[in-house]
Formats: C-alpha cells, structure tokens, sequence
C-alpha cells in the first residue's frame, strides 16, 4: 500500500500555523506543488485541488475531520471505496513552536492497480511542508 509523509518544526504556535493550514484560497501562494483551489476548509466540506503533479485534473476531497489546532483528515477516491487516500495533518505543540506531520495513506480493493500508477508524491509532500513552515513563521 502506497503512503506519504512529511514533517517538520515550524518556529509559531499551533494557532498561528492552524491558521494558514485551513486558509485553503491561499495554498498556491505558499505550496509549490498546488495550483489552484476551490472551496474553503470546514468540518464536511467538499474541496478541490489542481496540482503540478497531475495537471489539469482537480482532485476532489472532503474534509472528513477538522480538530482545531491539533488535526484535519482529508479523503478522497473512487467511488465504492475501491481506491480511497486518505490525508492526515497533525499539529503538535513543541516548545514554544509546533510539529507538523503530513501523511496520506491508500486502501481499498484497486490499491494494487491504481497504486502502481502513482507518481512519487514524496517531493509534493516535502514541499508542502516547507512551504506551509515558510508561511506559518512569516506570519507568526
């Protein structure tokens, strides 16, 4: 089964680097790998993506759960739960900044077939939080 994950210390408080996680419009400002967005980040809400990775395709997404500053699940696959990702954020304090971890884990009956076909998300990933520590420290 094909899985993400990236992490990293960002020099803000979980409030501060909660704030710039969830302000979805904002994400192809600061990560690299997104393109354009729709939508806006609220406990079942349906948002899309558009990536570098898959150009021209929108990847949409629920979010499934939303847990003020600590996590936020996204989902999103096919339909029937044959092929479903799923994008976990944790925020944690450390210190007086916070750990951030990003990891997206794939299941269901066509993980094999789909999963072989996937690009290296790893990079997409790093950059991510790169980009949301770059922000989140700015701002902070």
């Amino acid at each position: 089964m094909p899985s993400f994950d990236a992490s990293v210390t960002i020099d803000a408080p979980p409030d501060s680097v909660w704030t710039v996680l969830t302000d979805l419009p904002a994400y192809p400002s600061w990560d690299s790998g997104v393109t354009k967005t729709e939508g806006e980040i609220a406990a079942g809400a349906k948002i899309k993506l558009w990536t570098e990775v898959s150009p021209g395709r929108a990847f949409p997404l629920k979010v499934a759960t939303l847990d003020r500053p600590s996590s936020m699940i996204w989902t999103g696959g096919v339909p029937l739960g044959l092929f479903k990702g799923t994008r976990t954020f944790t925020l944690t304090p450390d210190g007086p900044g916070t750990h951030v971890n990003v990891h997206e884990d794939f299941e269901g009956l066509l993980v094999g077939l789909i999963g072989r076909n996937l690009p290296d998300l790893q990079p997409s990933f790093e950059q991510f939080v790169a980009g949301l520590k770059a922000l989140a420290e700015a701002s902070g």
